[in-house]
């Protein structure tokens, strides 16, 4: 079968391999959509820590079963369309003893840690599949990311009294939005691209910021009455966006991180304190997310294809990298279709 693989930094090349075959417990998935993310083009860029290579990338997948192994529920049938979830645990772990699997210390995520779903076929555990009769491919292409967002959401405990800043406004930013306003909070949201500001406005922000044109910190004064928002979530990865976060929630408010940056970050420690703030780190989503998030596509509230800014196919995505990486702001979500 063919695959997509990055070879090395900055190289990608469609290659031949094995077909996989469901062991027991797993399906074999017939690839219909991945999802490119950005730790798929920090793998491209040669910026992804975690990464050895060559990798084939991809864990934001919508597949269709094809088979499935001996010990598999009835439930799972050749013919249903599906998400899935993209990590692996341990179970032993102080993370997964606790219950918090997707915060597992021995987490392997496809596509980074092994090899992902740009390929024609791949082989994962049944409970690791989400099926879905209603959906779309492309929305089922979609879940993963928008999870994300939505598990931020879940670890800040926003409520409707909430006002909530999210900076950046990519697809993990636009889940935790979607989240954040579905529970009734005051949205914010910060970015450097307009389109994707107004995409967030269709997705539920109440406010949007244009950092490059206005100053976020006068902006959020005037709208929060001085005090600043009660939550904000960093769905951005920058150092600048890190210390925002600190320097403008509001006294005893709570701050999630999702986004990565390369570098350690220096941050005015003293407002920790001062402040009473809470930090908390978001990693991936759990199984509710992903039921969560199923439950809103079903909503049919979704601007699926004003979300989709390009489809590709397998023997264009170098090119495809290779555009993204110059281009980055127009950027909100690339799907590579497999025939």
């Amino acid at each position: 079968m063919k695959a997509v693989q990055i070879v090395q930094p900055g190289v990608v090349e469609v290659v031949d391999i094995h077909t996989p075959e469901p062991t027991p417990d797993e399906v074999l998935l017939k690839i219909n959509y991945v999802g490119l993310c950005g730790s798929d083009l920090s793998t491209y860029l040669g910026k992804n820590p975690m990464v050895q290579y060559p990798r084939i990338p991809g864990h934001e997948i919508e597949g269709t079963i094809v088979d499935t192994g001996k010990n598999v529920p009835e439930e799972y049938k050749a013919g249903r369309k599906v998400a899935v979830i993209p990590y692996t645990n341990c179970g032993e772990c102080s993370a997964c003893a606790g219950g918090r699997t997707n915060a597992c210390e021995y987490n392997q995520t496809l596509g980074v840690q092994r090899d992902g779903a740009l390929c024609d076929y791949i082989t994962v555990h049944w409970e690791k599949v989400i099926c879905s009769d209603s959906l779309s491919e492309k929305e089922l292409a979609l879940t993963e990311p928008f999870t994300v967002g939505f598990h931020a959401v879940e670890r800040a405990k926003i409520t409707e009294n909430d006002t909530v800043m999210v900076l950046g406004c990519g697809m993990v930013g636009s889940g935790a939005v979607i989240s954040a306003a579905g529970r009734g909070a005051r949205v914010i949201v910060v970015d450097i691209d307009d389109r994707k500001l107004n995409m967030a406005k269709q997705l539920g922000a109440r406010y949007q910021v244009n950092s490059l044109k206005y100053s976020v910190h006068n902006v959020l004064k005037e709208i929060t009455d001085g005090h600043g928002p009660s939550v904000v979530i960093e769905a951005a990865g920058n150092p600048i966006t890190y210390v925002m976060a600190i320097d403008e929630v509001a006294y005893a408010g709570r701050v999630v991180c999702i986004g990565y940056t390369k570098d350690d970050i220096p941050l005015a420690t003293r407002l920790f304190v001062q402040k009473e703030i809470d930090i908390r780190g978001s990693r991936n989503a759990t199984q509710t997310d992903f039921e969560a998030v199923i439950r809103y596509l079903k909503s049919g509230n979704c601007p699926v294809d004003k979300l989709i800014t390009r489809i590709t196919t397998p023997g264009e995505v170098g090119d495809t990298m290779k555009y993204w990486s110059e281009n980055i702001g127009e950027i909100q979500k690339i799907l590579v279709v497999f025939q």
